[in-house]
């Protein structure tokens, strides 16, 4: 049987790597005191997370304006041990008026007739906001991306099909 677990409020969220670029694993993390809860993420499920909370939390800023607070210094460090839970397939993100919180629910990856595991973390606009900028700079800090056709350069070189004439 499936679980849900809520961190509410979450009081850490951070989007983080191990490895070297071309072998990084992403993880999602998030506390609620000593719990600490990790998921495995794509790159692009990252990049994706960051592209999306930050046109809410601009279109957040219109609807529902708050004072402008000094940014706060966060810890956006992955806490140790990391053992993720399970890979995430699917993120959704909402925003709760009541409580002025921003949620995020994480899906287990699983089979089409399998019910995933879902874990929810409720977070501050304030979160939200240190965790785009962070997260950005996670993806960013991967391997270089070819200008001729997009593709990652590995530190041992790269083969660009554009550079040789074969595109296709």
């Amino acid at each position: 049987m499936a679980s849900h677990i809520e961190l509410n409020p979450a009081t850490q969220i951070t989007v983080g790597t191990i490895g070297s670029p071309g072998q990084r694993t992403f993880y999602l993390q998030g506390s609620r005191g000593s719990q600490t809860i990790s998921l495995t993420i794509e790159k692009e499920q990252a990049r994706m997370l960051a592209e999306s909370f930050d046109a809410l939390i601009e279109e957040l800023a219109q609807k529902y304006p708050t004072a402008e607070e000094a940014p706060v210094w966060t810890d956006m460090r992955l806490r140790e041990p990391i053992e993720a839970l399970f890979r995430v397939g699917n993120i959704g993100i909402g925003y709760n008026e009541e409580s002025n919180q921003v949620v995020l629910v994480a899906y287990e990856l699983v089979g089409e007739d399998d019910e995933p595991n879902v874990v929810s973390y409720w977070i501050t606009r304030e979160q939200v906001q240190a965790l785009v900028k962070h997260a950005y700079d996670v993806v960013k800090a991967g391997r270089p991306i070819c200008g001729n056709c997009g593709k990652p350069i590995d530190a041992t070189g790269h083969f660009c099909p554009h550079r040789n004439g074969h595109a296709h």
